[in-house]
């Protein structure tokens, strides 16, 4: 009888051992699940411009979105131990993150939330892991079922490997990425003119409506400053919409052969009246638009203008556009936000320098 209570009794405690460490692995996996969702949330809601020039969306879907989603599907299997449809979906996330990643670097623009996103989907993977069951040739074993294996209701267990590349080549065909693109050894210029001790910072986005209409009243006031040589005009776009990346590109491969602030004026005269009428919804419209309209561009690495941009929308905490920062001396900057306040501000701006009236 005491033979066989031994056995009983190291069955029990196996199943025991078992259970409390599921117990465990749902648990943080839950946490690290949750963690990527207001990870998210936060990326979605907060102002910073880190990854502004990083877009992307799947089927109309922003990333982001999908980002959430994601993580509650995970969520949600944890609590309900569904174990092998949690490990096929963790290992498709680690397929589409391989992709996000390269492209990142493929890119050089790196998103630190994405970043941080990726490492959450790689934790949750390894809580998660389980030894495969395959038997025979070891190569076979750890090259196809390296990853672990899981099984389909009714079907034989199948590689995790199948899921991480699936994961992969969904994400490659249907995503709609924008990055900043890498182009050789020239350098973009900053689009500023002038080099007066006064500074007027535009900030706008192509696509809002009030900036749209601030546009062609901002513009003669704008020349009119920078001709009387006192005030010198830096333009950054504030992409709040999903293609104002694209078109903010095109705009500084427009100026990378030189030109003036009239130069620049007509261009951003064509892509906010592109954007009004939604004529360009995507790149390769845009490139034709800008050739029918005479605006000749040329590529160029922009990194080092994106870097500036970001850095001034930071230090002005750019809520809204359209939003103009005035500079008048290092201890006298004035923000004007909306189409009325910036254009009270600029002829304010033109009575104390004395340019006209």
């Amino acid at each position: 009888m005491g033979e066989m209570f031994g056995p009983m009794e190291q069955a029990i405690l196996d199943r025991e051992t078992a259970s409390q460490g599921g117990n465990v692995r749902r648990g943080l996996t839950v946490l690290l699940a949750a963690a990527g969702i207001g990870l998210m949330v936060f990326y979605s809601a907060c102002d910073f411009a880190a990854c502004s020039y990083l877009q992307g969306d799947i089927w109309g879907l922003d990333l982001k979105i999908v980002g959430i989603v994601y993580m509650t599907a995970i969520l949600l299997l944890a609590l309900v131990k569904q174990a092998d449809l949690l490990r096929m979906l963790l290992s498709g996330g680690i397929g589409v993150e391989i992709y996000l990643v390269a492209f990142q670097i493929r890119e050089d623009v790196y998103c630190p939330f994405c970043l941080a996103f990726a490492l959450l989907v790689i934790a949750a993977f390894a809580v998660n892991y389980r030894r495969p069951h395959a038997d025979g040739n070891p190569w076979r074993r750890w090259l196809i079922y390296g990853m672990g294996d899981a099984a389909l209701p009714g079907k034989r267990r199948i590689p995790l490997l199948v899921f991480a590349f699936l994961g992969y080549f969904f994400v490659a065909l249907t995503l709609n990425g924008t990055a900043t693109p890498a182009y050789g050894a020239d350098k973009a210029v900053l689009p500023s003119f002038g080099s007066g001790n006064v500074e007027v910072i535009a900030f706008s986005d192509y696509f809002c409506p009030p900036c749209q209409a601030l546009e062609p009243q901002a513009a003669p006031l704008l020349e009119e400053l920078h001709a009387g040589g006192k005030v010198k005009v830096t333009f950054v776009d504030t992409p709040f919409h999903k293609m104002t990346a694209t078109y903010a590109r095109y705009f500084l491969y427009s100026l990378q052969d030189g030109g003036t602030l009239q130069d620049a004026e007509r261009v951003r005269a064509v892509l906010f009246d592109t954007a009004k009428k939604n004529a360009a919804p995507t790149e390769e419209a845009l490139k034709a638009l800008l050739a029918s309209r005479q605006v000749s561009w040329r590529p160029i690495e922009l990194k080092p203008v994106y870097d500036e941009w970001n850095r001034l929308l930071n230090a002005h905490k750019v809520r809204a556009t359209p939003t103009f920062v005035i500079r008048y001396s290092e201890a006298d900057t004035r923000t004007f936000v909306g189409t009325d306040n910036i254009l009270e501000g600029l002829k304010a701006l033109r009575t104390a320098v004395g340019t006209g009236g």
